[in-house]
């Protein structure tokens, strides 16, 4: 059996506009503790927060103390990582609706890896998010199956 087969997908239900990992995964919705992605047995130890720019920003900037809060739930956690679908030069050309200054969006980026490790993965766009989220999930389940 292929590790794809064998991997399932979960998928907060509270995520609005889900990847869909091209098919190529099984998916299956439920209400994660933390993050919109997880792996199905795996889901106090695998996180992954997908975020476009604005709510990214928004996140940090707007929401930062119920932010902190789940990136400090997220700690613990093996597999940890906001992906954002854009790239930090979107933040520097300042392509997002709050007035928010790009050195503090960045900034306060890097506060939340070094204060909680919980790192920003700047994909580029949607398609290229997926993509990486992807690459870290099968990655994490190949290493948890090794030698089973």
């Amino acid at each position: 059996m292929k590790e794809a087969d064998r991997m399932i997908v979960i998928i907060d239900t509270r995520e609005q506009r889900p990847w869909t990992f091209g098919g190529a995964l099984r998916v299956e919705r439920a209400t994660l503790p933390a993050g919109d992605y997880s792996i199905a047995g795996f889901e106090t130890s695998v996180a992954i927060e997908r975020k476009t720019l604005d709510d990214y920003v928004q996140s940090l900037i707007l929401q930062r103390e119920r932010f902190k809060r789940e990136c400090e739930r997220l700690r613990s956690y093996e597999l940890k990582a906001i992906v954002v679908e854009a790239d930090a030069g979107d933040v520097f050309a300042h392509a997002y609706r709050s007035k928010a200054a790009p050195n503090a969006v960045i900034a306060t980026g890097l506060a939340f890896l070094q204060d909680y490790g919980v790192a920003t993965i700047w994909a580029g766009n949607r398609e290229h998010a997926e993509h990486m989220a992807e690459t870290m999930l099968r990655r994490f389940h190949r290493k948890q199956n090794e030698g089973n």
